[in-house]
């Protein structure tokens, strides 16, 4: 072998890492843009490498979304601590859906992220579940002081905000804040005052999960890991 034609083991070792780094950076944008179902040939494209090093980093699409996304779930904790902290519960309520819907306002990726089932992805699972919890801690706070309707469970508002995320990215392009109107007005329906009775009651929350792949489809190609092709030998 010529001289100084083998690299070393650091210098591999910063260019795998070079290469994970343009990989996530990459991916971080175009799911941002384009959402979860991204080709993972085009990542690996527009990041400049092959996929057979994109399938060496992150063998499945789950894989590499659970790297991209690892802060979100820290995010979302804080969002629900400070509102759980708040002593107003109905302005707690206000402020946490708002800082989720400027989240999921601004990137298609996170709104992909909470509002879809991804079992295979156990950290981004567990944000579906932990916003659950804050959702029902808030929810019974605030009919505890009266602001919220007694009727409501915490399902209610999941199976109803779940809808609105989706809507976002149309409604974005034609002005940036028009979610802001409708949250609203959602919110409005479970205030106290001046409420009707409900007609039906409503589903257990056992069927949280369920509900929300039959909504949003997590089950459908493109979100099994699968990418184009396999890992390439």
């Amino acid at each position: 072998m010529a001289p100084g034609s083998a690299q070393t083991p650091g210098r591999l070792r910063r260019d795998a890492q070079r290469n994970r780094d343009l990989l996530l950076a990459t991916a971080r944008d175009l799911f941002a843009r384009h959402g979860l179902d991204v080709p993972l040939d085009q990542i690996a494209k527009e990041a400049g490498v092959g996929n057979a090093t994109l399938y060496r980093h992150f063998p499945t699409r789950e894989a590499l979304i659970g790297e991209v996304f690892a802060d979100v779930a820290a995010v979302l904790a804080d969002a629900g601590e400070e509102a759980l902290a708040a002593e107003d519960s109905w302005g707690a309520i206000e402020h946490y859906f708002e800082r989720i819907f400027t989240l999921v306002a601004a990137d298609r990726g996170i709104n992909d992220l909470v509002t879809q089932a991804i079992p295979a992805v156990p950290a981004m699972t567990g944000i579906s579940r932990q916003n659950a919890e804050t959702v029902g801690a808030l929810v019974a706070r605030a009919q505890q002081q009266g602001t919220m309707r007694a009727d409501v469970v915490t399902l209610d508002l999941l199976f109803l905000l779940g809808p609105l995320c989706r809507a976002l990215p149309a409604t974005t392009e034609l002005r940036p804040d028009l979610w802001r109107r409708y949250l609203a007005l959602l919110l409005d329906g479970f205030r106290a005052q001046a409420t009707h009775p409900l007609p039906v009651p409503p589903v257990g929350e056992e069927h949280l999960d369920e509900m929300f792949a039959g909504l949003w489809g997590a089950d459908r190609p493109g979100t099994g890991g699968s990418g184009v092709g396999g890992p390439e030998a």
